[in-house]
């Protein structure tokens, strides 16, 4: 069991990456904290997980909102006597368009729910992990905060940020043993945001130019970013802090 014991929050675990991250860490050993803002989806991850033979539980929070995320990492101090592993997962895009037709809310939701719930987390779990000695932070970015493409381009900056400031981090927090890294997924077209990723319904032929610009032939899945996520989360991973491991594929544009 790998990360067995450790008390871990995914943000945004009631579908897709982060369900299978919070899936993936339960089969650990994990006890995770599975949030979400729709309570019916994140209540069903926890029973399948805990159906399963695993460790979860569930906590409604707005990850742009400060009274939220101070309550989340207390419940999982609360439920689990500490906090040891912080995965920002929840994440959010507009559609795909030229810049100059993203409108100022879907920007500043872009931000909010991308970038401030880094600066958010930062704030109210810091302290919980200096508390318990060390910690790790996991921030689930994207190769688009590498290697943008055109009509994603907000969404493509607040992944910048993320990735900048996770380095910034690991640099500042470094002394406190808490370590921050990133994972920079590839597109997936089965998640709940990739119609608006590609700038519409996705269909083969969709599928099929996405698909070329990955050198392995196939699309990221849930359990691929999860397998990342748990090496970060683990000890295995004690001296990795400041780095961007591309879940990609070799995507080369």
């Amino acid at each position: 069991m790998r990360v067995q014991d450790k008390s871990i929050i995914v943000t945004g675990s009631g579908g897709g990456i982060g369900e299978g991250i919070a899936r993936r860490l339960a089969t650990e050993g994990a006890k995770v904290i599975v949030n979400d803002i729709n309570t019916a989806l994140g209540e069903k991850v926890v029973a399948d997980i805990v159906a399963a033979g695993g460790k979860a539980s569930f906590f409604a929070a707005d990850v742009t909102r400060s009274d939220d995320v101070k309550a989340l990492g207390a419940a999982a101090i609360q439920r689990h006597g500490k906090l040891d592993v912080m995965v920002n997962n929840a994440g959010w895009t507009h559609r795909n368009r030229p810049a100059l037709e993203v409108s100022e809310d879907e920007f500043d939701k872009c931000y909010a729910v991308n970038m401030k719930s880094i600066y958010l987390s930062t704030v109210h779990a810091v302290p919980a992990f200096r508390a318990n000695r060390g910690g790790s932070f996991i921030n689930i970015a994207s190769t688009a905060g590498v290697r943008p493409r055109p009509g994603l381009t907000w969404y493509n900056g607040s992944k910048g940020a993320v990735i900048t400031t996770s380095k910034s981090l690991a640099a500042e927090l470094g002394p406190d043993n808490i370590r921050v890294n990133c994972i920079n997924p590839v597109f997936n077209p089965d998640t709940g945001l990739s119609a608006e990723f590609a700038g519409g319904p996705i269909d083969d032929a969709v599928r099929a130019k996405f698909r070329a610009s990955i050198p392995l032939g196939r699309f990221s899945t849930a359990l691929d970013v999860a397998n990342a996520a748990l090496y970060l989360a683990s000890d295995e991973a004690a001296f990795i802090s400041g780095v961007c491991i591309e879940v990609d594929g070799a995507r080369c544009v």
